[in-house]
């Protein structure tokens, strides 16, 4: 399995430890700081798009998501990983859709960034959506996802008590608050 997000040519003696739908786990050798090859295990991931869907400016579209990962229901933006050929827009306008049931009007580019760098290739790739029309979701069959809308207010609220500890939510969010093309303090 190689995805544009592989940095590397694999060498002869690489080797793929796990190969499933969503990610694959390759094990390689990194020199260390004295010329040493060591192991190096590394996820290959095809990416992903989280989407920040602003509705009427004054309430952003989340949803509550049941993690087995975590064991937990997180508070997160709607997200989903790229299925190669796709573009990150266009995962991004397929994953709104099924994950909340709205369409957006205007997808807009936010910023892109490593989501686990240590351990991971997947790149996130973060969008604004706005001009929404409702439709129906089309969640796959293993997710357990509620569709919430929230006020900016409650979703301050929610980072600061913590309730909203997914990390690519609390990238997109910060980030898009900073911003002074989008009211941020800059």
């Amino acid at each position: 399995m190689s995805t544009p997000a592989d940095w590397r040519d694999p060498s002869p003696h690489d080797r793929w430890l796990y190969q499933g739908p969503k990610f694959s786990v390759r094990r390689t050798h990194i020199a260390d700081a004295t010329g040493d090859l060591r192991d190096f295990d590394y996820i290959v991931h095809s990416g992903a798009a989280v989407i920040l869907p602003i509705l009427d400016g004054e309430r952003i579209v989340m949803i509550r998501n049941v993690r087995p990962a975590t064991g937990e229901t997180l508070l997160e933006l709607p997200a989903g990983t790229i299925d190669p050929p796709e573009s990150p827009p266009e995962c991004a306008r397929r994953e709104i859709e099924e994950e909340t049931g709205y369409r957006a009007g205007r997808m807009e580019p936010l910023l892109a960034f490593y989501s686990s760098p240590g351990i991971c290739n997947e790149r996130m790739h973060a969008f604004v959506a706005r001009e929404l029309s409702a439709q129906a979701t089309r969640h796959e069959p293993m997710e357990r996802i509620e569709v919430v809308v929230v006020s900016w207010a409650e979703v301050w609220r929610a980072i600061a008590d913590g309730r909203i500890r997914d990390g690519k939510t609390l990238v997109t969010l910060l980030y898009y608050d900073r911003l002074p093309a989008h009211g941020g303090a800059g």
